[in-house]
Formats: structure tokens, C-alpha cells, sequence
């Protein structure tokens, strides 16, 4: 039996998403990992699901973090932003953090 090769599988993911994913508010480009190390999957999971500001930064970073929140945008936004990257990117963030206010 063929043994699953998980280098070439993540080669294979990156070639198709790209290293980052990237979404544009006002003319301004913004990028959030298309693969999570596993402290940051550990992080996310100990995120509470309302907890919107700790989502974005620990994705974002803080300095890319503290430019987004220049931007007004409502919950909404916020929604498709989320939902979006899940989908495209197959992390899934789960709906409770896109219903939080930040």
C-alpha cells in the first residue's frame, strides 16, 4: 500500500490556494494564512466563538491587525469575510465567530 506523502500533499494545497489568502476593504489589500501551524490552531481553539478581535489578530497579526480596524465596516462585512475565507480555503472558523460584534 502507497503511503500518504505529506510534504507533496501540502505542496499540492499551496500550489492551488497560494501561501496567503487576501481580501481588499477600501483599497486596501489584507492577507490571512491558507495553512495554520498547529499553535495556531491550538490558539484559534482556545479563542471564545464571540471573540472577533482575537480571530483577526491572531490571523492577521497585530500590525496588519491594527490597520484593518481603520476601516468602518458593519457585522455584516465581518460575515462575509469569515465565510468567505472558509470556503475558499477550507478552514472552518465555525458561524458563532461571524455573529459577534467587534
Amino acid at each position: 500500500m502507497p503511503r500518504f506523502d505529506v510534504n507533496a500533499a501540502r505542496a499540492q494545497r499551496l500550489e492551488a490556494l497560494g501561501r496567503d489568502w487576501e481580501f481588499e476593504i477600501d483599497g486596501e489589500t489584507y492577507s490571512l494564512p491558507t495553512e495554520l501551524p498547529r499553535q495556531k490552531a491550538k490558539a484559534l481553539q482556545a479563542l471564545d466563538d464571540s471573540d472577533v478581535e482575537g480571530l483577526f489578530t491572531l490571523l492577521m497579526g497585530e500590525d496588519q491587525y491594527a490597520r484593518f480596524t481603520t476601516h468602518e465596516m458593519s457585522m455584516q462585512d465581518v460575515a462575509a469575510i469569515i465565510t468567505a475565507y472558509g470556503s475558499e480555503t477550507g478552514m472552518g472558523l465555525g458561524e458563532g465567530s461571524a455573529s459577534a460584534s467587534s
